[in-house]
């Protein structure tokens, strides 16, 4: 397991639900390809309303409602790590924002065996 305290990168990408790589969800390639780099984690998040650079409203309003909804994967790891895994992301995300922030690691456990 990695061990991960104190100062570290948060990496979130944000793209469209309906975003695929190669008839796969864009948003799981991204978590694959982080678990693949040996990344610290993945989580995805779906949003239920936003917009981007198209300035497009996408929601799950009733009357509006959008299949393309906001996604959201968030990554925390070392900054290292973090920026050794951008370039992967330059060939995934052709429409999209990708942000990182600095961040503190407070606490970092994983599940105990039973």
């Amino acid at each position: 397991m990695t061990r991960l305290t104190g100062g570290a990168l948060r990496l979130t990408v944000f793209v469209g639900e309906n975003d695929t790589w190669h008839h796969r969800p864009l948003y799981s390639e991204i978590v694959h390809r982080a678990h693949a780099a040996g990344l610290a984690g993945a989580s995805v998040f779906r949003g239920v309303e936003g917009f981007g650079a198209s300035s497009i409203v996408h929601t799950t309003r009733l009357l509006s409602l959008s299949e393309d909804l906001p996604v959201a994967v968030v990554v925390v790891d070392t900054e290292e790590r973090v920026r050794d895994f951008l370039p992967q992301l330059d060939e995934l995300v052709t429409e999209g924002l990708v942000t990182l922030d600095p961040c503190e690691v407070v606490r970092y456990e994983g599940r105990r065996p039973s």
